[in-house]
């Protein structure tokens, strides 16, 4: 997104009337989640932390932690390891906006041990810029194929997703098997296809807005519908 991003850091750019952040970061108080680890990476921390505080103004607890380089979403989660090992854990985007809350789904998720893993699904005109849930004729999840030429379904994997107290053990054992991906990163739905194969992943289809604010054209998608939503009030 540059040049938006030469001086700044893409989650701090504004959707609509908060920086980016702030969505993701309400998300997740909305959903009952408040003790939140944030990866930060680059130049722009102190900008992060300047921002954002130790998270009161939010009613939540920041945490932060330090990513060096692009090593993908995996490897960013197993730098919180020595935070949030033990609990059940909720992994968001800081590009994704969410109309919904999840509240209902963190309860069922913390209450429930039949899953290991839950995943949200959304309809989308353009599977093939996203990882494309494959589901069978139950609605069951078989796998995640990252950006399909030709996608099995119009399921998009969005950026939230919930993980029990294995996931570091899964993330080991996705870099002892797999390995960093030819991008040089640690990917998300290696980690996801892990879960998937063990039987234990849920996955949720859900109607309310959802997009990603990483381009231009999705930012202000993102921008639109908050100025819609506040019109309305």
């Amino acid at each position: 997104m540059s040049p938006l991003t030469k001086v700044t850091n893409k989650h701090l750019l504004a959707v609509y009337n908060e920086p980016m952040i702030y969505k993701v970061i309400k998300t997740l108080t909305n959903s009952g989640i408040n003790d939140i680890v944030i990866v930060l990476g680059g130049e722009s921390v102190g900008d992060f932390i300047r921002l954002l505080g130790d998270g009161k103004e939010f009613g939540a607890k920041f945490s932060y932690v330090y990513q060096e380089g692009a090593g993908g979403i995996a490897e960013a989660l197993n730098l919180t390891k020595h935070i949030v090992k033990g609990h059940r854990i909720a992994v968001i985007l800081g590009d994704n906006i969410f109309e919904d809350n999840f509240k209902e789904e963190v309860q069922e998720f913390e209450n429930s041990n039949d899953w290991e893993c839950m995943l949200f699904l959304k309809e989308v005109t353009d599977p093939e810029r996203f990882g494309v849930a494959e589901i069978d004729e139950d609605g069951k999840i078989l796998k995640i194929e990252e950006k399909p030429k030709e996608p099995k379904s119009n399921l998009c994997v969005t950026g939230l997703y919930f993980y029990n107290e294995n996931v570091f053990n899964i993330i080991e054992n996705v870099i002892k098997e797999i390995g960093y991906s030819t991008r040089g990163e640690l990917e998300i739905t290696d980690v996801n296809n892990y879960y998937i194969k063990k039987g234990k992943t849920k996955s949720k289809i859900f109607k309310g807005f959802w997009s990603d604010a990483g381009t231009f054209k999705t930012l202000l998608k993102c921008s639109n519908f908050i100025k819609n939503q506040l019109n309305k009030e």
